[in-house]
């Protein structure tokens, strides 16, 4: 019942689940250039950390045709096709560090690829998928790794989307949930909406929901009541990028969360892969955070909801200190700040 956010398609194509019309319209798109896929992840048609950059890794094949690399000659301007398809996409958006970290690996590839005159098409599709398959494999591992968090019974509180739609598996912060769910327990999720996109109760309550798992909608500014009520039992949330010292860059609000999870005695946890670990940034201050359109914010279903003359601060990613993470669920098993550095 999980749904599957990309795909390859037919043909010379990548097929996306267009999750802007969620939960109204369920839309697939065949993108076919790697403008469209520039395009699709910059409007967040494809969104979620790992999912950018499985997305951006298939997306490059496109810059090149099928069955064509290194044949009459054209190897060289093939592979700088391809060098120019990462950077269009490595400049779609700046937080996630998963999509410099795949594109950093197709580079890698095509480089050693073109230098011995081999298909380059067929490797950066091989790349791709390799790519795809390993979070795959490593969401699995997070849900084992976060499984004892979950007992029977638990509810779970969350924000934004870090579940099927975010990845190329069962999700981040979801997929203990999921592991749960799977083995029979009672587990309920709590969602907060996340403005100003919604991605919270559009997105995770949809692919929740369709699992048959119980899920409760809240507005974001619900959460520290909520969690002041004792009946959740933890926080878990995802990550966009996870500095060396273990700050968090996640969907802005999750800050907020953190704090009132701390208030409140409640155990708030990171769940990623180790794909979304940059130990080349010393501390969140030093993450890049995107700031995006004010029109996210002036409007809401299509209503005018701001004052027109007044001004809007919209950064689509705030920093979770690594003081307010109780632990990092990952793929390498659930750590503690201290642990992290195993990881790189």
């Amino acid at each position: 019942m999980l749904p599957a956010p990309i795909a390859w398609g037919s043909g010379h194509t990548i097929r996306i689940l267009d999750q802007t019309l969620l939960p109204a319209e369920e839309l697939y798109l065949d993108l076919a250039t790697v403008d469209a896929v520039a395009e699709a992840i910059r409007t967040l048609r494809v969104r979620g950390a790992p999912l950018i950059g499985i997305a951006a890794a298939m997306g490059v094949s496109l810059a090149i045709p099928d069955g064509q690399a290194g044949r009459d000659g054209r190897g060289s301007e093939e592979l700088t096709a391809v060098l120019s398809a990462c950077d269009t996409l490595q400049a779609t958006r700046p937080t996630a560090v998963n999509l410099f970290w795949a594109l950093d690996r197709v580079r890698t590839r095509a480089r050693e690829v073109a230098a011995r005159g081999g298909d380059l098409h067929s490797a950066l599709v091989a790349e791709a998928t390799d790519i795809w398959n390993e979070d795959r494999d490593m969401c699995d591992r997070i849900g084992e790794a976060g499984l004892s968090l979950v007992p029977d019974g638990a509810t779970v509180l969350t924000h934004c989307n870090a579940g099927a739609l975010a990845t190329g598996g069962i999700g981040t912060a979801l997929a203990p949930v999921y592991r749960a769910h799977r083995e029979g327990r009672r587990v309920s999720v709590v969602a907060d909406e996340t403005r100003p996109l919604l991605q919270g109760s559009r997105l995770t309550a949809w692919e929740l929901t369709r699992a048959g798992v119980p899920t409760t909608v809240i507005a974001d500014n619900m959460a520290a009541s909520r969690l002041r009520r004792g009946d959740i039992t933890c926080v878990i949330v995802g990550a966009d990028r996870i500095a060396r010292n273990g700050d968090v860059a996640n969907k802005i609000g999750t800050y907020s969360v953190a704090l009132a999870a701390r208030a409140h005695g409640v155990p708030f946890y990171v769940a990623a892969p180790r794909s979304t670990f940059d130990p080349a940034t010393a501390d969140g201050a030093a993450i890049p955070i995107e700031e995006r359109s004010a029109t996210e914010v002036r409007r809401a279903g299509g209503s005018v909801v701001a004052a027109a003359a007044a001004e809007v601060w919209n950064p689509a990613f705030d920093i979770t200190p690594a003081e307010l993470v109780t632990g990092y669920i990952t793929d390498a098993g659930l750590l503690t700040r201290e642990e992290l550095g195993r990881l790189v």
